[in-house]
């Protein structure tokens, strides 16, 4: 009888993890070369982030990796490979020939929870949904004719702040007495009246209380959604939230939620057909009822108006 030397499965495996094996170490090879140089000095699981975290500020690292590495390198943000651009000839190759693919944004828990899942435009990434309401609001909310009629809230708001402030003066003066004017404040205030009255058609006119708890959870949508969060880097321990930063994105995203609600009922209670008083009649108008590429209409003018709220907060 012939026997027959037959080969093992295991053996079987193994030849072809072997080869596996030197194709992909081949491949990563091309790509290395390929790639712009990592800088030096990471650290298991954090990769560069203790060098970016010392005393003196981000950028001043970045420079001195710059000057040994050059101007195109990477860092290691965690898990998050990042590229570091430090030329204007490189910055331009990102932002014109190559602009789609640099086009995106990076999805950060701040932009999750804040942005309603990335339902504010610039917190979205690239695709269906940030074009679509990126085109309504540059037509529609944004345009020249637009914010040319609005212009008169801008000098209203100063008008009235200065005659409040004369008739406080006045009425401190009779009363013989002197009161100080914290002028940031009275800055702040105009600037918050002006794009709350653009945007939804309202002003402080509430509250005291109301329009405090209005102020901060703009203020914190500011600091939250730039401040850097530990489980952005390190997203398996996110569950574990250690900064806290998690838990105060959701209470200020319940309160600017709450806001953004109360005053869409108010519109679709109060709205004419045809009239467009403010930003958000005007998408109200815009945005069709099916809402736009799997976010319903509410959300969309929600996040859309909050963005234009910021926008206008920061010039």
């Amino acid at each position: 009888m012939m026997k027959y030397n037959l080969i093992s499965p295991f053996t079987i495996c193994t030849i072809l993890l072997f080869i596996f094996t030197i194709f992909w170490l081949r491949i990563r090879s091309r790509v290395a070369k390929k790639a712009p140089p990592e800088a030096s000095g990471a650290w298991p699981l954090i990769g560069h982030l203790h060098l970016l975290g010392g005393s003196q500020p981000p950028h001043v690292s970045l420079g001195i990796m710059a000057e040994k590495f050059g101007p195109i390198f990477t860092v290691r943000l965690g898990v998050h490979k990042t590229l570091i651009v430090n030329s204007y000839e490189m910055a331009k190759q990102c932002f014109t020939v190559n602009d789609r693919a640099f086009a995106s944004r990076p999805k950060s828990i701040a932009f999750e929870i804040l942005g309603y899942n990335f339902s504010i435009i610039g917190f979205s990434p690239y695709g269906t949904y940030w074009r679509t309401v990126r085109k309504i609001a540059t037509l529609h909310v944004l345009s020249a004719q637009r914010i040319e009629t609005l212009k008169h809230v801008m000098e209203s708001e100063v008008k009235t702040a200065m005659k409040e402030s004369y008739d406080f003066w006045l009425k401190t003066r009779k009363q013989k007495s002197c009161e100080e004017t914290e002028m940031k404040k009275w800055f702040g205030d105009i600037a918050i009246n002006v794009m709350l009255r653009t945007v939804v058609g309202k002003r402080f006119d509430g509250e005291e209380e109301e329009n405090e708890r209005i102020r901060k959870a703009l203020r914190d949508l500011f600091y939250l959604s730039g401040s850097f969060g530990i489980s952005d880097a390190l997203p398996y321990l996110r569950w574990l939230d250690l900064d806290g930063r998690e838990k105060e994105m959701k209470k200020t995203a319940k309160d600017l939620d709450d806001f953004a609600t109360t005053w869409l009922d108010q519109h679709k209670r109060s709205t004419v057909p045809g009239s467009q008083r403010d930003f958000m009649d005007v998408l109200l108008s815009n945005v069709d009822e099916d809402g736009v590429d799997g976010r319903d209409a509410d959300t969309t003018v929600k996040s859309t108006c909050l963005q234009v709220q910021t926008l206008q907060q920061e010039h």
